[in-house]
Formats: structure tokens, C-alpha cells, sequence
């Protein structure tokens, strides 16, 4: 995290003239990209938010106005996904209490996750995160690391024909248990899946990746900095002069780019509690996008630092 703060700093003078280090004035660089739900056709924003280990600050005065702030930040730069789960401590209450501050419930596409064993536990976990978040029915329900997926996705049916949740996914993370995502991903009808996916853990792009594009399923990545670990791969490296052609401005929209430039992704979901660490996030759905020979280009660089 040093290098993204110092970076950062090198670059205030940037920010200052320009909109995510493009120029104001370029109409097509004022909107955020988005990208279709294949089921839907709704356009989601690529970049949304995660609130692993980062919101998850309890009733700490001080931390909870910060988290306010933070996705303050993130409104105003146009996202909507926000992500968490009841695995993630106190995250989901100080994301309600930063919605309620905000009043932007309407405007959020809230998703979170069931993580429980049992239909009775599942129901009840569900309703207790609805009154967590406060924002009434969610656009995104979960089903968290494949826990009782079986069990949780006829419960989600339900509450799909019911109006309770609007869209239904599955989730894995730490790059782990691929082959029964797959699998399950084969057998059953999915709205969304989540799984990890960025320069260094690039397992997905073999099957996972296109077998939602076949089919049909929206595709949200967790983990596109590596936890923070792609940040220590470059240290102290320049960003190379060439990540201008797709207007990348600093390692965060150089790693965020190269993730959603993947053309069966749709909503990378980065973490942060930090308001400018936001606006490097929300900065790569602006602008540019690398093609196919420029990711190759991206992952020979990343990996001869």
C-alpha cells in the first residue's frame, strides 16, 4: 500500500487539471463503462466495491464517518455494486449506516451473500442482512464460497419469484475450488458468478471466464489487487509510458484495466477504506481499455519487475 499512497502523491498535480488524468472536456470520458447483465440486459458500472476487512470498523464514530466518505466518493464517481457478505464482521451494518448518511439506497445495486448451513439459517441470515443494509430487497443475493449452495439456491429461487431479490449468484474466492464452481456453473442457471481473477491469478481465464460468457452469466471479480499483493510485486517501479494508450494513470487503474478489460467481466469489486485509493479505483472505468495484445504486453511487464 506504500508505493499506491506515494504514487499517488506524485500525481496530485494531475488530478487537478484533468478528471482521472483525462481531460474534462471529452464528453465520452465523463461517463463511467458499463457492461450488460446477460440475463437482463441491465449495465452495470465495471467498477464497483468490495468491503471485505475494510468496512468492517464496528460503531467507531471516527471509522464510520471515514467509510461515509469513502463511498461518498464512490457514488460521485458513478458506481453502484457494492458487495459484502455477514463473513465480513460488521461490514454489512456501517454499509447500511453509510447508505442511511448518504440517502443513496435507491441508487446502490446492493449484493451480499448468505454464509450458513441450513434452510431455516440461511432464511433467517437473509433477513437479518436486509435489516443490516436498510435498502429493502437486495438486487444480488450470494450464495457465499459454495456453503449448502444446493439448499440456498431453491430458498433464492423463491425469493426471485417472490420480488424478494431481483438477481442470484454463486461465489469462490482465494482463486480456490474452480472445478466445483464449474461444475455447478454446468448444472444450474446462474445470474451472476464471483471469483477471483487478476494479473498474477489468471487460472479463470482457461475455463470459468468462458463458460459464463456461454452461459450467459454476469461475472463480478473479487480480489483484482491479490489483497493487496500486486501493489508489493511492483514496489517501487514506474508505470510504464505506454499504459497511456488506454489512459491508465497509476498501478491501481493499470492492474483494475487489465481485469475488465476481459470481455466476460463484467464488475471488478476492489476493496479500500481509503477516499483516494476510491478515486484511483473508480478512475479505470474511464477512458481506454488495453486490447488483446496490449493484456499480454501488461502480464510480460508485471512479471520481469
Amino acid at each position: 500500500m506504500t508505493s499506491r499512497r506515494g504514487f499517488l502523491a506524485g500525481i496530485a498535480g494531475v488530478y487537478a487539471a484533468t478528471a482521472f488524468g483525462r481531460p474534462v472536456s471529452r464528453e465520452a470520458d465523463s461517463r463511467i463503462s458499463t457492461r450488460p447483465i446477460p440475463g437482463s440486459g441491465e449495465r452495470l458500472p465495471v467498477i464497483g466495491m468490495g468491503s471485505w476487512l475494510t468496512f468492517d470498523v464496528g460503531d467507531l464514530p471516527h471509522h464510520r464517518a471515514q467509510r461515509v466518505e469513502v463511498l461518498r466518493t464512490f457514488f460521485q464517481r458513478q458506481g453502484t455494486v457494492i458487495d459484502s457478505s455477514p463473513m465480513y464482521g460488521t461490514s454489512e451494518g456501517v454499509i447500511g449506516y453509510c447508505l442511511r448518511r448518504l440517502r443513496k439506497g435507491e441508487e446502490a445495486f446492493t449484493a451480499t451473500k448468505v454464509w450458513t448451513r441450513g434452510r431455516r439459517s440461511g432464511i433467517d441470515q437473509m433477513g437479518y442482512s436486509e435489516k443490516l443494509w436498510g435498502a429493502g430487497s437486495f438486487d444480488l443475493m450470494q450464495i457465499h464460497n459454495m456453503v449448502d449452495w444446493k439448499t440456498h439456491l431453491k430458498t433464492l429461487r423463491q425469493w426471485k419469484e417472490a420480488g424478494r431479490v431481483r438477481y442470484i449468484g454463486i461465489t469462490t474466492s482465494h482463486g480456490r475450488r474452480h472445478g466445483d464452481l464449474e461444475q455447478a456453473l454446468k448444472r444450474e442457471r446462474f445470474d451472476f458468478v464471483q471469483f477471483t481473477y487478476n494479473l498474477l491469478d489468471r487460472e479463470a481465464e482457461d475455463r470459468l471466464l468462458p463458460l459464463a460468457a456461454d452461459r450467459g452469466t454476469a461475472v463480478l471479480i473479487n480480489r483484482p489487487f491479490r489483497r493487496g499483493g500486486l501493489f508489493s510485486q511492483v514496489g517501487g517501479a514506474s508505470l510504464p509510458m505506454w499504459a497511456r494508450e488506454f489512459d491508465c494513470m497509476n498501478w491501481a487503474q493499470f492492474f483494475l484495466k487489465f481485469v475488465i478489460s476481459h470481455p466476460a467481466v463484467t464488475c471488478a469489486i476492489p476493496a479500500t477504506s481509503q477516499v483516494p485509493h476510491m478515486m484511483e479505483n473508480m478512475g479505470a472505468g474511464f477512458g481506454r481499455l488495453p486490447d488483446t495484445r496490449t493484456r499480454q504486453r501488461m502480464i510480460r511487464h508485471l512479471e520481469s519487475i
